[in-house]
């Protein structure tokens, strides 16, 4: 009798265990949380002033995607952060990449990056903006103070990892330092800068959002700091779950860039042995 109900639910589970499958959960999950949430409200469990509540939350953000302006607040976050992301990324991925040519010039600036990376990025925004202004480039300029270091430490980490064998073989064969470098460590240090990008579009939505707090007319910092301000915490709310869900497809997008440029990589997420 047991191995007949253990039979019959592994079928229910390889339903679940799918991508359809598991979305369905997540989507379930999803709504019995919110549902709970707009019943504890009603019942007066949670308070609405403190915590919102769901109903209202969605007709903030009906309305104000009718108006356009939570599009436009979407959009202008976006851009400066996926600005930034890029210029970071790259130019914190070149110069670590570049530090492989010379250990004596990777030893000496070494405890500065560290130095620098130790800081609150958050803690240069007054800097930032006291240079570049209040505009779009101070925002742009931000995100990449936020990005570029990881990008370099994630760079120059994986080119020291890549294989001395191979390298010391290449030399041996008469490969110059160049040929090295192109054959060998950008190659191996290919899949952390991209594995690497996961991390920096979030520091790029982070440096969008603080620059936004601090001095901006758009973007979904600024429609959160306002709406705080004026104890709307529906609003606040619709701001949170939009940079949630830019940060979900944002994140699911590197993934599928991933999977293109690095095949070899890629994995359903499955165990090896199904039992």
């Amino acid at each position: 009798m047991a191995g007949a109900a253990d039979a019959s639910a592994k079928p229910r589970r390889r339903i679940f265990d799918t991508a359809a499958g598991r979305g369905l959960l997540q989507l379930l999950a999803v709504l019995v949380f919110f549902l709970v949430w707009e019943a504890g409200v009603r019942l007066g469990w949670i308070s609405e002033f403190l915590i919102g509540k769901p109903s209202g939350i969605w007709a903030i953000f009906i309305k104000s995607m009718m108006d356009g302006s939570l599009l436009w607040d979407t959009g202008y976050t976006l851009f400066e952060a996926l600005l930034g992301f890029v210029a970071g990324t790259a130019i914190g991925s070149v110069l670590g990449l570049a530090m492989w040519y010379s250990v004596f010039v990777a030893r000496l600036v070494e405890p500065f990056i560290v130095a620098i990376n130790s800081v609150p990025k958050i803690a240069l925004a007054p800097i930032v903006l006291l240079w570049f202004g209040t505009g779009l480039v101070s925002k742009v300029a931000l995100v990449i103070s936020m990005t570029a270091v990881v990008a370099l430490i994630a760079a120059y980490q994986a080119a020291k990892d890549a294989d001395k064998d191979l390298q010391a073989l290449l030399y041996s064969m008469g490969g110059s330092k160049h040929q090295i470098f192109y054959g060998v460590i950008v190659p191996s240090a290919l899949p952390a800068i991209i594995a690497n990008f996961r991390i920096n579009i979030g520091l790029g939505l982070v440096g969008a959002v603080v620059g936004e707090f601090i001095s901006s007319k758009y973007g979904l910092g600024h429609l959160i700091y306002t709406a705080s301000s004026l104890y709307d915490l529906n609003s606040v709310w619709v701001g949170l779950f939009v940079l949630m869900l830019v940060g979900f497809l944002l994140y699911h997008a590197i993934d599928a860039l991933e999977r293109n440029l690095l095949p070899w990589k890629s994995d359903d997420g499955r165990p090896h042995i199904q039992v």
